[in-house]
């Protein structure tokens, strides 16, 4: 497996590291994405293999520094790798893991491929610095999508493009692939945040509600927010983590039981569609067809 190279001298406390996050489960929906644009354009398969590791990789190092950041003890049920060591072993190793993820995405051969995967990174990054000091925006909507754009839609947009690129895809077939991977992103995002919510710690791998005990407003506590009125003091309280105990448990308790998470999930559906539409354009065969179907299982999915 291209993800569990041994890639030159290295202390060997990264190998178990990486093994350990690599074996702690995960949907890899990413590199199956990857996978299927590639054979759907006819793309190198050598090639395509290669640049899903990186992707994957580079996935799994965001985790190593968001579990850092978040003070998580949990991911997929498992402990998180600062559960176990200390916050400076932690951050080099996700630094090393980004390194990885580089060295596979520069094996594909593309400056084009490796200057996408760049950006990303920086997108990605600079998503979590502006998450850190955050304010709250006067269009909390906005401030959402553009988050989860940095969090998780631009890896899955990199997933799609990259790959059409790397195939010789024609020009406005790269576009349409661009615009399947945002879309996809996106609805893959709004539901983890709606399973945030109604999913139990058993199955979500961490506790109810986490981004919302973190002080992140997901979109299904927009909705509910949304559905009656909230002071600009309330709001100050749940992003600077000051809500009384009592307030946020029925704050959670509201998000839970209202028609937010069902908007919520109407609104990924929505994303969904406009990536099979994305991909109606494109030249019909299996693999297309699987993209589709694979659209279609982040809504109905429940971890």
């Amino acid at each position: 497996m291209r993800m569990r190279e041994r890639v030159g001298e290295h202390h060997a406390a990264l190998d178990s590291a990486i093994d350990h996050l690599l074996s702690s489960g995960g949907k890899r929906v990413r590199p199956t994405v990857v996978l299927l644009t590639a054979a759907m354009f006819g793309g190198d398969p050598t090639r395509a293999v290669t640049l899903a590791a990186a992707i994957e990789m580079l996935h799994t190092a965001t985790l190593v520094h968001d579990d850092l950041i978040d003070g998580a003890l949990l991911r997929r049920g498992a402990p998180t790798l600062n559960a176990q060591w200390t916050p400076g072993a932690t951050v080099l190793t996700g630094d090393y893991i980004f390194a990885r993820a580089a060295h596979l995405a520069a094996q594909t051969g593309s400056l084009v491929v490796m200057e996408m995967f760049a950006r990303t990174l920086m997108i990605i990054v600079s998503g979590e610095i502006n998450q850190l000091f955050r304010s709250r925006s006067k269009d909390l909507r906005k401030d959402y999508f553009d988050r989860i754009y940095a969090k998780t839609a631009s890896l899955f947009e990199v997933s799609t493009e990259a790959t059409a690129v790397l195939s010789d895809a024609p020009a406005a077939h790269v576009a349409l692939a661009k615009i399947v991977g945002y879309n996809l992103g996106v609805a893959f995002q709004i539901v983890d945040d709606v399973l945030d919510f109604v999913g139990n710690q058993e199955e979500v791998g961490k506790p109810v509600a986490s981004d919302l005990r973190q002080g992140l407003l997901t979109l299904p506590a927009l909705l509910s927010i949304d559905s009656r009125p909230v002071d600009d003091a309330f709001l100050d309280a749940i992003l600077q983590r000051r809500l009384d105990p009592a307030v946020l448990e029925d704050l959670i308790w509201q998000v839970r039981t209202s028609d937010a998470i069902a908007r919520a999930l109407d609104e990924a559906r929505g994303f969904v569609r406009l990536a099979q539409e994305a991909l109606a354009s494109l030249p019909a065969c299996r693999e297309r067809d699987a993209l589709s179907d694979l659209a279609a299982y982040v809504v109905q999915r429940t971890v």
